[in-house]
């Protein structure tokens, strides 16, 4: 299996990686854990989650992803060769959200009891905090590294303006710098990465791992109308794909996954490895077989007509 580094962290993953925000969601304990060895079985390496996932279903209270990977880690004793990524920022309770020194300090003590590891592989601040210096913030992290409790640190959603700024916080005072940007990007969602994050990424050799991979499911085939709306908890997401562009984007991958043997998703996260820059998607699944028809993508490698017929298709600028 190919490996891919993430920036200069010295961290190789496959070029796939497994989003648990599912964990506790739309998948219980003793799925997540099936899903996880099938997932290793397969020669992939990385887990991405967040201190957040899943609190947004009636009755969590945020860190239920995390858990469920913990317990996971200690039934599976496979820590050493897997790649944790979590995230921090987003609000977790009263007084429990962004990226001052007091609240990570004590968020990241909570998801390592969570995991049940002493270390976090990516620690990944999960949305810009403006009210936060970024010397504070990146202070903060840099002694978490020297502490042995995360080995690199990563951004997500952040504008290239304050990437950049913090990028060069981090180069003037000698502190840890962000190896890796965790932007949403697909086939329909292109040029906000494609047009200011991508020439930073590029330039800098900082990771790339694509949230929204498959545009909440849109990209999988699976939405066609407003009718297959109700197949899934995250159908009423897919609603604003639903028009001529999206429709092209289906088209195009319906053609090259025939041709390919495949699914449209495995062609759709097929042609983001592809991209130069990228280190991988993130894509989540419910099911052993859903997850195995997906990572049929990492040996997918495609042809430049292929390529050029799922860009024309997706061209922001049509």
């Amino acid at each position: 299996m190919e490996k891919r580094k993430i920036g200069n962290s010295g961290i190789k993953i496959a070029p796939f990686v497994f989003g648990g925000n599912v964990f506790g969601w739309t998948v219980d304990e003793n799925e997540s854990f099936k899903l996880l060895d099938a997932f290793m079985d397969a020669g992939l390496n990385c887990i991405d989650t967040a201190d957040v996932y899943s609190k947004w279903v009636p009755g969590n209270k945020g860190g239920e992803s995390e858990e469920i990977i913990g317990n996971w880690l200690k039934h599976s004793g496979k820590r050493d060769k897997v790649v944790i990524a979590t995230k921090v920022g987003k609000p977790m309770g009263e007084n429990k959200k962004g990226l001052s020194r007091k609240y990570i300090i004590q968020a990241v003590e909570d998801s390592l009891k969570r995991l049940s590891t002493d270390y976090i592989d990516l620690y990944q601040s999960h949305e810009d905090d403006k009210e936060t210096p970024l010397l504070e913030t990146l202070e903060t992290f840099t002694d978490l590294i020297r502490q042995g409790k995360v080995r690199a640190i990563g951004a997500s959603n952040f504008e290239a303006g304050r990437f950049k700024e913090a990028l060069k916080v981090s180069g003037d005072n000698g502190l840890a710098s962000y190896e890796c940007m965790q932007p949403e990007y697909n086939l329909y969602e292109r040029q906000v990465y494609e047009t200011t994050l991508e020439p930073i990424c590029r330039e800098r050799n900082i990771g790339v791992i694509s949230y929204y991979s498959l545009a909440s499911g849109f990209l999988t085939g699976k939405y066609r109308s407003e009718n297959d709306l109700s197949k899934s908890s995250r159908g009423q997401g897919v609603k604003k794909f639903l028009n001529p562009h999206g429709y092209k984007i289906l088209s195009a991958l319906d053609k090259v996954a025939s041709e390919y043997s495949a699914t449209p998703a495995a062609i759709a996260l097929a042609w983001i490895i592809a991209r130069k820059g990228i280190t991988a998607p993130i894509a989540s699944a419910t099911s052993v077989k859903q997850l195995y028809e997906l990572t049929k993508a990492v040996s997918i490698k495609l042809n430049s007509d292929a390529i050029d017929a799922l860009n024309a298709a997706s061209s922001y600028s049509n």
